[in-house]
């Protein structure tokens, strides 16, 4: 079985997670990217992931593929379209365009969800009736770059100019700020079905930046949000591989704010992983290759008619998982780093902790995701204790600036 993998720069869920998975497969694995270089430890072919026919050439000039898989947010679509090209499972490369897009999305939602948002490509003023307060943010960000809260006019038009000094050309989005607690939802299909594998509760940093400092497993959903989602996923075309979606539990019922069609990013995908006892990254490419979900567990059932919905054998009680971002509190240079660490035990709790920098490393805060100093992630009996060996790992283990 050979598996192409198209990535850009690596990460945590390509290198640990996706590229073992395949390896426990058994299977063939080529990597197509435009850093070739950043992946020494396996066979990657410099390519424009970018440029699906760029892809296809290089495919067309190398081993047959029997999976084309990426788990990036930026090449969902280019990837979808060559798997379409040689006939192999893969997801509607139209979803990935318009889950991607946040103008795209909001325009496709707009019959399932009333959220007031206007596009605003370079040279264009925003409208004089925005219900304001709003979040203006890039169409096509990710990782909370250039996302701000403004409460009037003049905060719009500040924001607007300060995003435009890094973004000259980009497509901007701004709609009415969603007031309430932020969940996700992360689901897996196979095109016909949809399980649901769980959720988090997000904690975001102070305003008017989006950080997201920690999420908390919370799986549990009302009944109606669930019938939303689904509904409003459906609308996009998302049902095919896995999905990470945020969405916001307002007072007029759930108002997605993002729709990632790939799995859940800064750990949380080996944090799903633990938490369920299932090996969620191989289940992900074998989805790809073709196998339904009833062939991931065949004990699971989702009963008649309930295609969006936890299978009764992932349902889990009497745990809770915890990724809790480590983010700089100010500018300098690292002085001290916490080491890796995977599985230690503190009481009943078992703790992972990825370092994302390192000493040395001169740190500029930006007020985005990309402050991570690490992340910790912890799974135990329940919250309480959970919380109390973070900050436990967090005393022994600081990161000192200078």
């Amino acid at each position: 079985m050979r598996l192409y993998l198209t990535a850009l720069n690596p990460t945590g869920s390509v290198l640990d997670g996706f590229l073992p998975a395949a390896a426990a497969l058994g299977w063939d694995v080529t990597i197509l990217t435009d850093r070739p270089e950043r992946y020494p430890e396996h066979e990657a072919i410099a390519t424009d992931v970018r440029d699906p026919r760029a892809m296809i050439d290089t495919i067309i000039g190398h081993h047959p593929p029997d999976v084309i898989f990426s788990d990036s947010d930026h090449i969902q679509a280019e990837t979808a379209l060559v798997a379409e090209y040689f006939g192999l499972p893969g997801k509607d490369w139209r979803a990935c365009a318009t889950a991607k897009n946040k103008s795209l999305m909001r325009r496709r939602l707009a019959a399932v969800e009333p959220v007031r948002s206007v596009r605003l490509p370079p040279g264009t003023a925003p409208p004089a009736d925005l219900p304001y307060p709003v979040v203006v943010k890039p169409a096509l960000g990710v990782a909370s770059e250039d996302v701000f809260l403004v409460r009037d006019e003049a905060e719009l038009a500040d924001a607007i100019a300060d995003i435009r000094t890094r973004r000259p050309d980009d497509v901007l989005v701004a709609e009415e700020y969603l007031e309430g607690p932020l969940y996700t939802l992360e689901t897996l299909g196979d095109g016909h079905a949809t399980w649901i594998l769980g959720g988090f509760r997000t904690t975001l940093g102070p305003l008017p930046r989006f950080i997201e400092e920690r999420l908390d497993w919370s799986p549990e959903r009302p009944r109606g949000h669930l019938r939303h989602l689904a509904t409003a996923l459906a609308t996009v075309g998302v049902g095919f591989g896995a999905c990470h979606t945020e969405y916001v539990a307002t007072e007029r019922g759930p108002r997605i704010i993002e729709i990632n069609y790939r799995l859940i990013g800064d750990d949380c995908g080996f944090l799903l992983a633990d938490l369920l006892g299932v090996p969620v990254f191989e289940w992900i490419l074998r989805v790809h290759a073709g196998e339904p979900l009833s062939a991931l567990l065949p004990q699971a059932t989702t009963g008649p008619g309930r295609s969006f919905a936890t299978p009764p054998a992932l349902r889990r009680d009497g745990v809770h998982g915890t990724a809790l971002s480590l983010v700089a509190g100010e500018s300098g240079v690292i002085t001290s780093a916490p080491p890796a660490v995977a599985g230690e035990r503190r009481g009943d709790v078992r703790l992972w902790h990825r370092p994302l920098r390192a000493a040395g490393d001169r740190i500029t805060v930006t007020g985005t995701n990309r402050d991570y100093l690490g992340i910790v992630r912890a799974i135990g009996p329940d919250r309480a204790s959970v919380d109390t060996a973070l900050a436990s790992f967090c005393a022994d283990h600081p990161w000192v600036i200078a």
